[in-house]
């Protein structure tokens, strides 16, 4: 009889599927403090899991796992060859959220060019009107560099188009042509479109080619007063570069959904950064968003012990073929 544990409150509907699946069995554990976690990880034959850190160290608490469930789309934090080891598959939920994340997108590019944040506490301390030292801008018209051109960064690079901008993609893994049949304009010279671009925007992975990405030199080739959003990895940008742009104003704002430390438990450097909009890695965190990473974390976690589980949302195929 499979037990699904569940680290983290997930959406009821997904509790209901597993709960009313025969010999499935649900437990939730919203006390996520260590010594808990070790006492309950031994009954795990499945685990949903949306933000806890997975090492060889918590794997030793979990003998009888046979699938690891990602409650989202990044895996950064899971230690994926020593699940592999152990012939675990890791399940992803691909298209869940890229609708959340790119229109959350959207609304810090807005925010940024709109100076949404100095005009809310304008109006708050009684000041009204357009302030001289507050301007903003259409995006209508305007340059955005799309870094990446996957689920995310597709439906980004769409709704930019719908607000009539000039859209440049840079993903190194997609034909050209691909990009060009979809209307946008692929990049080869990455310091050259930087310079371009009014808006950059980030959707890759973090991984060994991306980490630390956004570093100094990256920023310092962006146009004078461009805007940077990162909805994608923390650890994409070199946090104290982005800091010291916007400071020297360099970087005309910024938005950010992540950082490269998560959760953020102390006030840092960045938070009184000048023009910078900053919500806690909430972008995929809609209802419908969180409704669709919930159900299809269950509904892999099923198909797994149903022997059809789908490969295309395995992180490691290896370890379907080790299980064979």
């Amino acid at each position: 009889m499979p037990h699904v544990i569940c680290p983290q409150v997930i959406h009821p509907d997904a509790q209901a599927l597993i709960a009313s699946t025969p010999g499935f069995t649900i437990e939730i554990l919203p006390d996520r403090r260590p010594g808990t976690l070790a006492a309950r990880l031994p009954d795990a034959d499945a685990l949903i899991l949306r933000t806890i850190r997975v090492d060889r160290a918590f794997l030793s608490n979990c003998p009888k796992l046979r699938i690891l469930a990602r409650h989202g789309v990044g895996y950064d934090i899971i230690d994926v060859p020593a699940l592999t080891e152990r012939g675990i598959p890791l399940t992803i939920t691909p298209e869940a959220n890229a609708v959340s994340v790119a229109e959350h997108t959207l609304m810090l590019m807005l925010a940024s060019m709109r100076k949404l944040k100095a005009y809310d506490a304008n109006i708050r301390n009684l000041v009204w009107g357009g302030q001289a030292d507050a301007p903003s801008f259409e995006l209508s018209g305007k340059t955005v560099l799309v870094f990446g051109f996957g689920r995310i960064g597709t439906r980004v690079a769409r709704l930019c188009k719908a607000f009539d901008m000039r859209v440049l993609v840079r993903d190194p893994y997609m034909p050209k042509g691909t990009i060009r049949g979809a209307g946008y304009e692929p990049v080869e010279d990455v310091t050259a479109a930087l310079a371009e671009a009014d808006i950059v925007t980030m959707h890759c992975p973090s991984n060994a080619e991306t980490r630390g990405m956004a570093d100094a030199a990256f920023l310092a080739s962006m146009k004078r007063g461009a805007v940077f959003v990162n909805a994608a990895r923390g650890t994409i940008v070199d946090q104290a570069a982005l800091d010291g742009a916007l400071r020297s104003g360099h970087l005309g704002a910024a938005g950010l959904d992540v950082f490269e430390e998560e959760p953020i438990e102390e006030e840092i450097p960045l938070f009184s950064a000048p023009n910078l909009v900053m919500t806690p890695h909430v972008a995929a965190s809609t209802q419908e968003g969180l409704r669709r990473m919930a159900m299809e974390s269950a509904e892999a976690v099923i198909a797994c012990f149903e022997g059809k589980l789908d490969p295309d949302v395995v992180v490691n195929p290896e370890a379907l073929r080790r299980n064979r």
